[in-house]
């Protein structure tokens, strides 16, 4: 009885090794290919880290053509050009302020 106990045993763990064999070899199999995979794809372009990296493309063209509308509106409706100067140059001072308030993702 004790001999037949024995032979399955050394059955058993012989099956759990070629189980484990063939794991280890998927597992090499696939680690090789995620590997090829990820040689051949292009790299992505890594975000900027400025200060307009924190705004979406979408938000970004927002901003710019907002100012863009503002400096039209500045040079078609104000006659003096003094003032059209300073107005601008007030509206370029206060733009980080205004988009800080109005895209502001913290709160």
């Amino acid at each position: 009885m004790s001999k037949e106990r024995a032979r399955r045993r050394a059955a058993r763990e012989a099956e759990l090794a070629r189980e484990r064999a063939a794991r280890r070899r998927r597992v090499a199999r696939r680690e090789r290919r995620r590997m090829l995979v990820r040689r051949l794809t292009p790299q992505s372009r890594r975000r900027s880290a400025g200060r307009l990296a924190r705004h979406s493309r979408t938000e970004r063209a927002g901003i710019v053509l907002l100012t863009l509308a503002s400096l039209i509106l500045i040079w078609s409706l104000v006659d003096d050009l003094a003032l059209r100067i300073a107005l601008v140059v007030l509206l370029l001072l206060v733009l980080p302020a205004i988009v800080v308030i109005a895209l502001d993702r913290r709160t």
